[in-house]
């Protein structure tokens, strides 16, 4: 249990065990058995907590096998609202990345390969995680204040693309202290790559 987990009061620690305890049993009984062939009745038996207590927390089966993958992205737009950005916006969001990562606990560690994975392996997973990204990125554009301007739009699917790359190269092994090495690589390469003939 982190810090901010023990500051909280014991209701709201015992939601909060009940929600990952959810998403972990999602991912691992998913994965064993594929997301179409285990229904939410033995998702929810599994954990012990009725259907209206998993939909207090989710909103669909897509909903909680994402739920890692959404917490990096709620951490990155969090991170990127509590500071206007200074400086070049490429070096923004790049660091917003590093220090989301930094502030992702153990749990979020081991659950977040396992849940890309997943999702990898999932064609209906795969198109949900599609279309959440493109409301993640709508969503930093937005939250750095832009409209509808290619150059913004751009530089965001860069971002985003950049950290696929550093996520590919950091997959085989998904030692933690690797990731944030590799998303540095990443962006370090990317004058390289874009000067490519």
């Amino acid at each position: 249990m982190t810090t901010t987990e023990q500051s909280l009061p014991l209701r709201e620690r015992k939601k909060l065990r009940t929600r990952q305890a959810l998403a972990e049993t999602a991912v691992a009984m998913f994965t064993e058995h594929g997301f179409d062939a285990t229904t939410l009745d033995e998702l929810v038996d599994a954990v012990e907590v009725s259907k209206r207590t998993f939909f207090r927390n989710f909103s669909s089966k897509e909903d909680v096998a994402l739920t890692a993958i959404k917490q990096l992205w709620e951490t990155y737009l969090a991170v990127l609202a509590e500071r206007p950005p200074s400086g070049p916006l490429l070096g923004v969001l790049k660091d917003a990345l590093l220090t989301t990562l930094a502030r992702l606990d153990d749990h979020w560690y081991r659950q977040f390969l396992p849940t890309v994975r997943l999702t990898e392996g999932c064609a209906a997973l795969h198109a949900h995680s599609l279309r959440y990204c493109a409301e993640v990125k709508s969503e930093i554009v937005r939250v750095l204040g832009g409209g509808p301007d290619l150059e913004l739009r751009l530089l965001v699917e860069v971002v985003v693309g950049t950290w696929n790359c550093a996520l590919a190269e950091w997959s085989p092994s998904g030692e933690r202290d690797l990731l944030p090495v590799l998303v540095n690589r990443a962006f370090d390469t990317l004058p390289a790559a874009l000067a490519l003939e």
